[in-house]
Formats: C-alpha cells, structure tokens, sequence
C-alpha cells in the first residue's frame, strides 16, 4: 500500500492537552438524549460536515463498512414511525422479558415514537456486510459492528458540537428499514439517529454517570 508522510498530527504542551481535554469532557457531559423535538428545520450544511466527520472513523482494513441514509422526507419518516412502532408495540407487551422493561421503565418509554416524525432529520446508519467491487464481486468486510459503532459516536459527538440534539433510537427487528429506504441486501440497519433541536419545554431524566473509577481501571 502506498503510504505518505502524516504532517497533520498537532502535539500540545501538557497545559494544553488538560485544557483541550477537559474542555472537550465539559462540553459532551452536556449532551442529552431527548425525545420530544421541534420539526424546526436545521442545517443540512451542518448535517453533511457531521457525516464527513463520521466518515473519518478508524475501521477494519479501511473498507468503511457503513452507509448513512438520512431522511427528512414526510412521507418516508411517517412509514418509519409506523412500521417501528408497529415492532415496539410487540416488544412492550410480548417479547420484552420482564427484566429489562423493568430497566426501561425510569426512563418512561413505550411503543409511541412521535420523534420519528416530529424531528426534521431521521439517520438511519447501515452496517455493510460485504463490499462490491466495480466488477460485482463481493468483498468482505471486517469488523463491521465495531467500526459502525465508532462512526457512529464520531457522528453523536460531531452533532452534538455542532449544537443539534439526538437520540438513538433501535426498534427490534429493524429489517424495515431496509425494505423502506429500498437499500440493498448487503446491508442491515444498525440504529436509527434521530436529529433536530430540543422541543421547547423538553424535560430529560434526572440521572447521573459512573465515576471514572467505577469504570476504568489503571496498570502502571
């Protein structure tokens, strides 16, 4: 593989990278997910430099195994609340085992997903099981959870900056979506973004994160 000379990497003085560093924990800690959102429209300059941004994320043997499909189309948005709480329907009160609707309770989720239409921009982000070459041949990809996974928080984050609000919202199954959006077989919906600005008046749970030391652990 040919290779060039990485003159882009920006090193700092110890005092700037805990600044850096800290500035960039102030600002994420204040990310939220929300679920009521305005249908202002946004962006879609913004939306694009996101996704550029995401398209950056590290990921097996550079093959970028994902596709972002974004939706701000009415009549799109309105089949894909349907069919998603079509399937949330099934999971509140049949398929969920008791355990873990007891875990979504304090957050007071259910089967009714207005978000879906209400947001002016829906991403539903694709995992890509195998590649095509321009001969048709299949090629395979690696690490195809993982790397989506990444971009994915690439693209959380990239928003966030950028001053939008998301929420990852994952019905089960989500083979809808594919159907809906007429992607080909190849890929399989990994999450769908839900992107805007916050509704006014939105409320958010009041919950705290782990401590640094509940979840990490140094080897020194």
């Amino acid at each position: 593989m040919k290779t060039i000379p990485y003159t882009e990497f920006h090193e700092y003085e110890t005092p700037e990278m805990l600044a850096r560093a800290q500035s960039f924990y102030q600002d994420i800690k204040r990310r939220r997910t929300v679920r009521e959102f305005s249908s202002r429209p946004i962006p879609m300059g913004v939306v694009e430099d996101c996704l550029r941004a995401a398209g950056t994320a590290p990921n097996g043997a550079n093959h970028q195994p994902w596709h972002f499909a974004v939706v701000t189309n009415p009549q799109l948005k309105k089949k894909i609340r349907v069919a998603a709480e079509a399937e949330e329907k099934e999971f509140y009160h049949g398929r969920a085992p008791e355990e873990w609707l007891d875990a979504l309770a304090p957050l007071g989720t259910d089967e009714h997903k207005p978000f879906l239409e209400e947001a002016p921009a829906l991403i539903v982000i694709f995992c890509e099981n195998y590649g095509v070459d321009r001969e048709g041949n299949k090629v395979k990809n690696y690490y195809v959870t993982e790397s989506v996974g990444i971009a994915t928080g690439f693209l959380i984050a990239a928003l966030h900056n950028a001053g939008l609000a998301t929420l990852t919202h994952t019905p089960s199954p989500m083979s809808f979506l594919r159907e809906i959006l007429e992607r080909p077989e190849r890929e399989r919906a990994f999450l769908i973004l839900v992107v805007g600005y916050p509704g006014e008046g939105v409320q958010v749970p009041d919950i705290s994160k782990k401590e640094l030391s509940e979840y990490t652990t140094f080897y020194s």
